[in-house]
Formats: structure tokens, C-alpha cells, sequence
């Protein structure tokens, strides 16, 4: 039974060679199927990844399984993995082959349909995710960027912001400035949505 856990199918090398080969093929592939394969997942692109988990696993592990090929494979992946990260954020030249660069997908309360299409992302998802932040609609945003790492950052135009605890103390300010002045507040218009 040791023997059986201990003695690899594979030499260590090819197995180091198969880990890494593996690895550069996948980030490529990710990298060029787009962002939203990292922030978006439907039900459709988890599956493709449980199943691209399963198909890349014997081309790392190749006839070997042993633990001890097991194990070193896992090391392998994680080695490579840290280099990477590491390399990625050292330079913004770097970030942007490693990772990429954000997009603008909605500018002024407006989908740029381009953007949308380019990405490989569907209008309703989008739509989502801007609900997420707190926006009703597109028309309530300043911008919509899908960064490189796949995160939907969403600016709200200032009429729909939130209001914030700075925000009331400015106008509890204001207001006791009035009322000590002996001047009756008025009600501000509200802003055009």
C-alpha cells in the first residue's frame, strides 16, 4: 500500500513540465474568452470550468496516481500561481498582459453596445449587477466599468447617490445656521432626474 501512495507513474520533471504547461494554456485561454469569465459566471460558465477542471487533470497528473504525484503537482500549481501574481502587479505594463485592462461599458446613463458585445456579456447580467450597487437603471449612472479582474464598479450620477452621514451633518449645519440667524428654511428644488 506504500508503495502504491509513494511511487510516481511519471518523473518528477515531466511532471513539473506538465503542471506548468498546463497552467500558462489555461491562463491564456481565460485571458482571451474575457473578463467575464471571472466576475460573471452564469450557470453555463461554471459548468465549462468544473468540466475544464476534470479535462486538464490528466494532462498534469498524466498515468500517475500516486499521492506523492499528487502532491507535487499541487505544489507545482502553487508555485507557478504565486510567480505570476507576483509578476502581474509589479508594472502597469505587466498588469495589462497579465490581466488586462477596465472597460467602460455604460458612460452618462448609456450601454456602449461595442463594449457589451467585446466582452461577451449579456445586457441582463450587466443589468444585475448594477442593481447590486444600488442603481434603479443604466440612466442612474455616471459610468460602468468592468475592471480587469471582472469586478462591475458602478458610479452613481450625484442626484442618486446616497445620502451619507457627512452629507446630513452639512445640512443639520446649515440648518442650525438659519434658525439661529432667525431665517425660515426654505425647501431646496430637488434636482432633475
Amino acid at each position: 500500500m506504500w508503495s502504491d501512495l509513494m511511487t510516481m507513474g511519471t518523473s518528477v520533471p515531466d511532471k513539473l513540465i506538465r503542471t506548468v504547461a498546463v497552467y500558462v494554456a489555461l491562463a491564456v485561454l481565460l485571458r482571451l474568452a474575457g473578463k467575464r469569465d471571472l466576475a460573471q459566471l452564469n450557470t453555463f460558465d461554471l459548468v465549462v470550468m468544473l468540466l475544464v477542471s476534470n479535462v486538464v487533470q490528466n494532462a498534469i497528473i498524466g498515468p500517475d496516481n500516486s499521492l506523492l504525484g499528487g502532491v507535487i503537482g499541487a505544489a507545482a500549481l502553487l508555485a507557478v500561481n504565486a510567480v505570476v501574481v507576483r509578476l502581474a502587479g509589479r508594472t502597469r505594463v505587466s498588469r495589462a498582459i497579465f490581466e488586462g485592462t477596465p472597460t467602460v461599458l455604460a458612460r452618462d446613463g448609456a450601454w456602449d453596445r461595442h463594449a457589451l458585445r467585446r466582452e461577451g456579456l449579456r445586457l441582463a447580467d450587466v443589468d444585475a449587477g448594477i442593481r447590486r450597487q444600488n442603481a434603479t437603471a443604466v440612466e442612474d449612472t455616471e459610468t460602468v466599468v468592468l475592471e480587469a479582474g471582472g469586478a462591475l464598479v458602478v458610479t452613481m450620477k450625484a442626484a442618486y447617490q446616497p445620502t451619507t452621514r457627512a452629507d446630513l451633518d452639512r445640512l443639520e449645519a446649515k440648518l442650525d445656521r438659519l434658525l439661529a440667524a432667525g431665517t425660515p428654511p426654505t425647501t431646496p428644488a430637488r434636482p432633475a432626474p
